[in-house]
């Protein structure tokens, strides 16, 4: 059961300031067992970056300490176009 949904940061073209503070307030208020992460890539491609792939291990690694799990995180592309880090075993928990 989803229990929330919050926009965490807007970007820019290419950029987007992600502080886990602020990822995880919405689920500790909540009392949420897990999270779903989700941005898009304006360019359209799916892909994760380099930088993507810091946070989502930098947020597994606070998501492990405060047991709040995350399920996944997806890449929104153009025409339907996804990359989920669950789906490719980029997930350490």
């Amino acid at each position: 059961m989803i229990v929330g949904l919050d926009m965490i940061s807007r970007g820019t073209l290419n950029a987007s300031l992600v502080h886990p503070r602020e990822v995880f307030k919405g689920a500790i208020l909540a009392n949420a067992h897990a999270i779903i992460l989700a941005h898009n890539h304006p360019s359209g491609e799916v892909d994760p970056s380099t930088a993507d792939k810091m946070v989502t291990e930098k947020l597994s690694s606070c998501g492990n300490l405060m047991e709040i799990q995350i399920l996944d995180h997806v890449v929104i592309g153009s025409t339907g176009r996804y990359f989920s880090f669950r789906e490719q075993g980029l997930l350490n928990n």
